[in-house]
């Protein structure tokens, strides 16, 4: 069996957020593989059978006037992205409650035990996103209430909704390497009440949720936030994240605007991660 060439990228993107998450989608979108996040950007690899010259020319992030993004290319020999995974992978602990790990990890004595493999997908706790709607979740009550999780990534908040008692939760992702990411972590967890679905919003017809998580990014959310409120049943709980300090009174006004009043916010390293009711 022929070893095969990978084509590497480098990027350097500034600033690192939300640009990073966007790339890595609209890359695993044109065959890209694996990533790995650095100080200054995106490593990005894609198998030279699966490249072509023009295969950056509809990454729509790389032509935005919001992000300075250059990058460098250059042929490699094929590397083992399972070690290099490993290799890069430290378990979290969120509160000295909750831990997030991968198999090869050793359990530990807490509450809430969260097993997953992350592959491509965005959650694995280390983000200050995942961390704090990992710390939102922990504060609620979700014994029996129905609950959405919205950009699921992993799937790693609608497996500690579960865990948490919640039931049944509908887990969505756009993009399909999450989507199935998502179903294997749910097996992985045992989890039995979580249903994977592909798609954006326009699935949430009809639907609703006693909490609603949503850990995208900021213009996705103003688009959204109004088909969440729908969704919501009275009292009913909107967990946002994904956008920065300076965007919380923008996105605090859009939920005002759908009769959602504030309640709390985290802030980590200038993300935020906000609470709201519906009236």
């Amino acid at each position: 069996m022929t070893t095969p060439i990978y084509i590497g990228y480098y990027f350097n993107i500034t600033p690192l957020q939300p640009a990073t998450e966007i790339l890595i989608a609209e890359l695993g979108n044109v065959g890209f593989e694996s990533f790995v996040e650095t100080e200054n950007g995106l490593e990005a690899f894609i198998q030279k059978e699966e490249w072509k010259a023009n295969i950056l020319d509809d990454i729509y992030i790389l032509s935005s006037d919001e992000f300075e993004i250059t990058f460098s290319t250059k042929e490699i020999e094929q590397v083992n992205w399972n070690k290099e995974w490993e290799k890069n992978f430290t378990p979290i602990v969120v509160d000295d409650t909750c831990g997030v790990r991968a198999p090869f990890h050793e359990k530990p004595e807490l509450q809430y035990d969260i097993v997953i493999e992350p592959k491509m997908s965005f959650g694995t706790g280390h983000h200050e996103t995942t961390h704090m709607m990992i710390q939102h979740l922990l504060k609620q009550d979700l014994q029996d209430k129905k609950v959405l999780d919205m950009g699921c990534g992993t799937g790693v908040l609608a497996i500690l909704a579960e865990m948490k008692g919640a039931q049944p939760i509908d887990a969505i992702d756009i993009d399909n390497w999450c989507y199935l990411n998502t179903i294997e972590n749910v097996e992985r967890n045992n989890c039995k009440h979580i249903t994977a679905y592909e798609g954006d919003a326009s699935l949430l017809l009809d639907k609703k949720y006693d909490v609603v998580i949503a850990n995208i990014n900021r213009n996705i959310l103003l688009k959204d936030i109004s088909t969440y409120a729908n969704t919501l049943r009275t009292d009913g709980v909107l967990l946002l994240s994904g956008f920065y300090q300076e965007d919380l009174e923008l996105i605090t006004k859009q939920c005002k605007d759908n009769n959602l009043e504030f309640v709390e916010c985290f802030d980590r390293n200038n993300w935020i991660a906000a609470g709201y009711r519906l009236k």
